[in-house]
């Protein structure tokens, strides 16, 4: 049966971008950068092969060196990287797709051995996660991170003013930031990661300080915000076993009413909890975060099509993202408009090694042609 007549598959217009469909690729953390950061050239066929998604949001990508959580994973801070996605980028442009990079510190979940000179990670306060980091020596349990200190925000919006400049030099749609599963932007929202006491701490007001100057400086370097979105993760605990915000309605209500106010182009909901399930919290309504933000709202966790018509038909979402099933499946839009099996990725191929398990898939008629 054919669901070419699905309005999830027909073209949409987000902002000033054309898209073909309501379907986004989700970004997806695969380790396939060198020990520098930068993109495998094998990274242009990947994109390009899921060229067929209304929007691509990279895998999330580095804004310095010290924003680095995981072994080879790509960053856009010097000229190499810029030089890399821009190879990207034109490889999906080429083949009609549209391309944001989001952009991330991954703060606390973090490990020495992938930090500059062996530093400590940072965040907003000095409360170790659980769980451990992926390093060039494996598997390593999460330390105790060093809190920042008041003079050193401002650096770090700078680093987001940069990465967010640099991704506009190599061809990026826009970007999107990451505010989401717990990285350093939501340790400074959250209550439960953020201790401080000073002016980015204590109130929701001062805990969403920073985040929104990250967000101004994306902004800034774009030269306005409409081709600026963010991601943002109200109810999930992962990574690190994180507690929920204490007040999370009132605090991430607050964050999406400023949000709207600077006119972001969308926002990138992680409905329930990342990998694991749709359940939602008690104290936490998707559906008024939909109501309160006047751009485009994009859900993401679990999708199905059937799943995407109704929330649309219900206003409760205006796009839609999937993340794993594009790791074994480039052509998902083909597949899901004549109902076609999915295949599933291995696990072993998700995170590190070539270009294997990565660019190789094929789709449901064999391998996927693109323009090069």
């Amino acid at each position: 049966m054919s669901h070419s007549a699905s309005p999830v598959l027909q073209p949409f217009t987000l902002g000033d971008l054309k898209l073909k469909n309501r379907v986004v690729m989700a970004p997806l953390t695969r380790s396939r950068s060198s020990t520098e950061g930068v993109p495998p050239a094998y990274a242009a066929d990947y994109y390009a092969q899921r060229a067929n998604a209304g929007l691509i949001v990279t895998e999330a990508t580095n804004i310095s060196p010290q924003g680095v959580g995981y072994a080879y994973t790509p960053g856009i801070w010097s000229d190499a990287q810029v030089d890399a996605w821009s190879k990207v980028t034109e490889a999906v442009h080429r083949n009609d797709g549209r391309i944001v990079m989001q952009l991330w510190h991954t703060g606390r979940i973090s490990h020495p051995d992938v930090q500059p000179n062996g530093a400590l990670p940072v965040s907003a306060s000095a409360i170790r996660p659980e769980g451990q980091a992926f390093t060039e020596k494996g598997m390593q349990d999460h330390v105790t991170p060093r809190a920042l200190e008041t003079d050193e925000i401002p650096g770090i919006v700078e680093d987001y003013r940069r990465a967010a400049a640099n991704a506009k030099r190599a061809g990026f749609d826009g970007v999107e930031v990451h505010s989401a599963n717990n990285y350093l932007l939501e340790q400074f929202v959250r209550d439960s990661t953020n201790k401080r006491t000073d002016r980015y701490g204590g109130s929701i007001e001062n805990r969403l300080r920073f985040p929104l100057d990250a967000v101004r400086a994306a902004i800034d370097a774009w030269g306005g915000p409409n081709r600026v979105g963010i991601r943002l993760s109200p109810a999930t605990t992962q990574p690190g076993n994180t507690p929920l915000d204490s007040t999370t309605h009132d605090t991430y209500g607050a964050y999406v009413d400023a949000l709207s106010k600077l006119g972001l182009l969308y926002i990138h909901t992680i409905e329930g909890v990342t990998q694991q399930t749709r359940d939602v919290p008690e104290g936490v309504d998707f559906a008024d975060l939909r109501r309160r933000f006047s751009g485009a709202y994009m859900a993401n966790n679990q999708l199905t099509l059937e799943l995407c018509e109704a929330e649309l038909k219900e206003g409760r979402a205006d796009l839609f993202s999937f993340g794993r099933p594009y790791i074994a499946n480039p052509d998902l839009v083909y597949r899901l408009t004549e109902d076609g099996p999915l295949a599933e990725a291995p696990k072993a191929t998700w995170y590190g090694g070539d270009f294997h398990g990565y660019s190789d898939w094929p789709g449901m008629k064999g391998p996927v042609e693109i323009r090069r």
